[in-house]
């Protein structure tokens, strides 16, 4: 593992190498899905991607905590929490790969 993370100027220089159109218009269209992938976890709580996987929002419940600093307990306050399952069929070129 190289430890480099993909960022989203790399996904669009990708898509701009890729395709006739300028790098302004791969911006503006990557930020349009990015847009849509929240609205549609805010709305629905959940987004899938078929061969990608699932991104799930769900409610965590307020737990009591610990302040490591001085060792007191504290209440965290309920939140939500994002996950991501990936698709079989991902998982299985992954760990194939």
């Amino acid at each position: 593992m190289n430890g480099k993370t993909l960022t989203k100027a790399d996904i669009v220089d990708s898509i701009y190498e890729q395709t006739d159109r300028n790098r302004a218009e791969v911006k503006n269209i990557v930020e349009s899905l990015l847009e849509i992938m929240k609205g549609a976890i805010k709305k629905d709580h959940s987004l899938l991607v078929s061969g990608f996987g699932k991104f799930e929002a769900y409610d965590k419940k307020a737990r009591k905590g610990r302040n490591p600093q001085t060792d007191e307990t504290i209440t965290l306050p309920p939140r939500k929490v994002v996950v991501f399952r990936l698709s079989r069929k991902f998982r299985s070129e992954l760990n194939d790969a």
